[in-house]
């Protein structure tokens, strides 16, 4: 029997007013990071209790470079979010789906998950496997839905190098609120990229979440293979 298309509800960057936005319902929620204003533990916490709240039966959770509870103190934050399988640089199979989650993102002043551009964001990209279903990171790929309020492009370019190989059919991240929305591009074919960014430019919870469709596939097991620590 041919499995239905689960419906996946995007969230980001919604720097603790998750509470403001009206989410969908859906199979799978997924939130690509900035879920607090400043990763404390109480912040935590409260996003935890949210998505206890929700009724979708998979939860994927990336952290940003606002929540540095999960930098800092790992084992604290990972024990505190409860309600949803967090993925820091880690691969999941669930409901037929293959993913891969990660929040590191170009040097960005004194944040959280910060690489320098160059080698050391390409060897964490080098890191991540081919021919994913869904791939979701905190920063939006160079050239791709990361055009900043003055119109430079700030994205990873390592990432967007690393995208013909990995092959996402559907990329979710945040990061740029500003660049909000959903995007195509014709030399990466058959892959959807979804800037999920709750928070506009003042940090106020006026982008609704973005909700597509995605097929899983009739290999890939129903069970999730756990997160590495």
């Amino acid at each position: 029997m041919e499995k239905h298309a689960l419906r996946v509800v995007c969230l980001s960057d919604t720097h603790g007013h998750h509470r403001a936005l009206d989410v969908p319902p859906g199979d799978l929620l997924v939130h690509a990071g900035d879920f607090t204003k400043r990763g404390t533990l109480e912040q935590v916490a409260d996003f935890d209790a949210f998505l206890g709240e929700l009724p979708h039966p998979h939860k994927l959770v990336v952290a940003g470079n606002h929540d540095f509870l999960f930098e800092r103190q790992p084992a604290l934050a990972r024990a505190t979010l409860r309600n949803a399988i967090y993925l820091e640089h880690d691969f999941v199979e669930l409901a037929g789906l293959r993913v891969f989650g990660s929040p590191w993102q170009p040097w960005f002043h004194d944040w959280a998950f910060n690489l320098r551009r160059g080698a050391p964001l390409r060897a964490r990209w080098a890191e991540v496997p081919d021919e994913l279903d869904l791939l979701i990171t905190h920063s939006p790929p160079h050239g791709v839905l990361d055009r900043v309020w003055d119109g430079e492009r700030v994205g990873c370019e390592e990432l967007r190098a690393a995208l013909p190989r990995i092959r996402p059919r559907a990329h979710v991240f945040g990061h740029i609120h500003e660049a909000y929305g959903m995007a195509e591009l014709a030399e990466l074919p058959g892959t959807r990229f979804i800037n999920a960014a709750n928070c506009d430019l003042a940090y106020r919870p006026a982008q609704p979440p973005i909700v597509f469709e995605l097929a899983p596939r009739a290999s890939v097991r129903s069970c999730i293979r756990p997160p590495s620590t």
